[in-house]
């Protein structure tokens, strides 16, 4: 998984199946079935005014079924020291669209990118983003996967990163009929660091895979923490890869999966791996995948708390970890809250 898979929804054979090793748990092909039309052009009215990070003051670049304001599927992005909006939206019952950004962080400028993926429909949606981070420079991504059980939803991103740089992100997804998030970052040494944490709140049957590949080519740091709660028929997948060349001395790569099953029926499939290619070096990865804490539970409830609100002040303290990790405040405030109405929704 040194890149992301290059696919075409315009032709079925860069569809992955099962048969790909990175795609095992994520039949792109099954989940499709064949080419989608092309989703109908619409307008988001009113514009600047939506979506879940709309609260924080930030410029804002907005794709509706895959097209710009101009009608262009490629956004060219410089960011500022401010926070940006970026809102992939769509509304179709039926076709698809394919859409990317560019995004530049300058050197020396501390970024925040607030990325939201939303909509309605039974749509399949792919979106290539390259991120190129200058000298010093830094930005915080933080990412909303809120779309409806009928989708099919692909997002695969680049990052590469100067010396000095600092790459953060935090991902949020609720699932889709197959909704994959995949990031892939090539750090160089040279002083910079990358933080890369996920979250998943999955019901019903819906599909969530996250996916990250970071390769040391020079020694640095990576943190990584994923934690997820699958109920009903759901399906989760980790994949998380952390890849130390040879001359990457001195990396200290961290990686750790936790899931919560709260029914029998609910599936994780994880697979945190460790490549290792250098010497001094200090890497570890962890995975746990199991059920609440039964006495914790009963201890809450012996208090006279309800089932429900003890299920939900249990798995609030197990996520809450990924969450305290969001630098910016207001958008912490903002998963905090998006994170606590779909944990009750799950008991």
């Amino acid at each position: 998984m040194s890149a992301p898979f290059r696919i075409d929804l315009r032709d079925v054979s860069t569809f992955p199946t099962r048969r790909d090793e990175a795609w095992r748990w994520s039949d792109l092909r099954r989940a499709l079935g064949g080419e989608p039309v092309v989703a109908a052009a619409f307008e988001i009215e009113p514009p600047g005014e939506g979506g879940p990070f709309a609260s924080i003051a930030a410029d804002e670049t907005v794709f509706a079924n895959g097209r710009l304001a101009d009608g262009e599927t490629l956004a060219r992005l410089t960011l500022a020291d401010k926070p940006h909006r970026l809102r992939f939206v769509t509304s179709a019952e039926e076709g698809g669209w394919q859409a990317g950004a560019d995004v530049v962080v300058p050197a020396g400028v501390s970024a925040t990118l607030l990325e939201t993926y939303e909509g309605r429909g039974a749509y399949v949606a792919s979106a290539i983003l390259r991120f190129s981070l200058g000298a010093d420079a830094s930005v915080e991504r933080i990412v909303l996967l809120e779309e409806p059980a009928a989708a099919v939803s692909i997002s695969a991103s680049a990052v590469s990163l100067g010396a000095g740089a600092h790459f953060a992100q935090t991902v949020v997804a609720t699932g889709a009929k197959l909704q994959r998030h995949e990031t892939h970052v090539v750090h160089p040494g040279g002083g910079a660091s990358v933080r890369m944490d996920g979250l998943y709140l999955l019901a019903d049957t819906r599909h969530a895979d996250l996916t990250t590949v970071v390769v040391h080519e020079g020694g640095g740091e990576t943190s990584q923490m994923c934690k997820g709660v699958a109920t009903d028929r759901a399906r989760a997948v980790f994949q998380g890869q952390i890849v130390v060349k040879p001359g990457a001395d001195g990396t200290d790569a961290r990686m750790r999966h936790d899931a919560l099953l709260l029914s029998d029926t609910a599936e994780v499939d994880a697979k945190p791996e460790l490549e290792i290619y250098a010497d001094d070096v200090s890497c570890a990865h962890g995975n746990t995948v199991g059920a609440l804490d039964e006495e914790a539970l009963f201890y809450i409830a012996s208090r006279g708390v309800p089932e429900a609100e003890a299920k939900a002040l249990l798995m609030q303290g197990f996520i809450g970890e990924v969450v305290e990790r969001i630098t910016h405040e207001g958008a912490r405030e903002v998963v905090r809250a998006f994170a606590a109405e779909r944990l009750e929704a799950l008991t």
